[in-house]
């Protein structure tokens, strides 16, 4: 079936994969190679058949949308990808989690594995005709606590009749910004002090007293081992505290602070700040080891409010939660 014949209802929000899966399933993406369509998804097509423009100086008003039963089933997508892009966008949310699984309910439980990689980093090798140490993969105790994190939204006629989709989707990224702000606190959190599960708060290290000082930063970084310190969390004054460091102000290791504006440490790890982190604590953990974000699906937008309503009021929410994979990953400076 070709993709201008397509029958759109609220209905495809319900199928299993979401809204663009099931436009996927009855006009594959695969049959348009070769042709001026090739490189758009099924939603994509659907917004070029109906001549609506998203972006740009020249897109249309956000009533576009409501032209129609097809058209406005067509929006809650819109809103959902335009919040993915805010999600997406915050790159200290993208870089917390060694891994990320979504699932159907909200009932999850990780892996442990015992005993912990870092107390089996210290084993010798096993001798000739010896049994080799057991390591055990098992299901944790406790669920992951999901949380929904979310927000309601109002909108008035006069913004959906007089305004431009390109200023919408920059107010929906933001929504999104926020929603990763508030998931990278639930982060921070689980990585202070475990998911709730024994044994999976963050290792302490105490720092010398006084202000911060190079040898706090290598007492942090020697308690990583055989995990890689990638990642320090710090509020600001913290952070502050780091950039102040003489070893920081030395022109090579501010190069690129003074060029491009990233912060990074003497020790190679990213400094992130984020109002999320408790003051006086400085958080390291290595990124590709640490976490497992746990979501149920994907962002979701009460479709039937966005498509009957035209936008009077919407709830848009998205379901997760944090596993904390190794104790020796995470260490606290306090």
């Amino acid at each position: 079936m070709a993709y201008d014949n397509l029958q759109l209802d609220k209905g495809l929000y319900t199928a299993q994969g979401g809204f663009t899966q099931a436009l996927e399933r009855v006009d594959p993406s695969a049959n348009y190679r070769g042709t001026p369509l090739e490189g758009l998804d099924a939603y994509e097509r659907q917004l070029k058949r109906f001549g609506i423009r998203p972006g740009g100086a020249s897109s249309d008003r956000v009533e576009k949308f409501f032209q129609n039963s097809s058209t406005a089933a067509l929006f809650p997508e819109y809103v959902t990808r335009a919040i993915r892009q805010g999600l997406e966008r915050s790159q200290a949310l993208s870089g917390v989690a060694a891994t990320t699984t979504v699932i159907d309910g909200t009932d999850y439980r990780s892996l442990l594995c015992s005993p912990d990689v870092g107390e089996f980093a210290g084993a010798a090798a096993t001798p000739e005709a010896q049994a080799l140490p057991v390591r055990t993969i098992r299901t944790k105790e406790q669920l992951v606590n999901m949380k929904k994190f979310g927000t309601q939204l109002n909108i008035s006629y006069e913004a959906v009749r007089f305004h431009r989709l390109d200023l919408f989707t920059v107010l929906l990224r933001n929504m999104g910004t926020e929603l990763a702000q508030l998931l990278l606190g639930e982060a921070v959190e689980v990585l202070l002090n475990g998911d709730g599960n024994p044994g999976t708060e963050a290792v302490s290290v105490a720092a010398s007293g006084g202000a911060l000082s190079y040898s706090d930063l290598l007492a942090l970084w020697n308690r990583f081992d055989p995990f890689t310190m990638t990642t320090l969390f710090a509020g600001s004054a913290m952070a502050q505290q780091v950039m102040n460091l003489p070893e920081m102000r030395d022109a090579y290791a501010g190069l690129d602070f003074h060029g491009t504006g990233k912060l990074i440490t003497p020790l190679g790890a990213e400094l992130v700040k984020t109002s999320a982190m408790p003051g006086g604590k400085l958080l390291a953990f290595d990124k590709n080891a640490a976490l497992e974000l746990v979501k149920a699906g994907d962002i979701v937008t009460d479709f039937s409010k966005l498509i009957d309503c035209q936008l009077e009021s919407a709830a848009v929410s998205v379901t997760a939660g944090f596993a904390k994979l190794a104790h020796g990953a995470a260490v606290v400076l306090e």
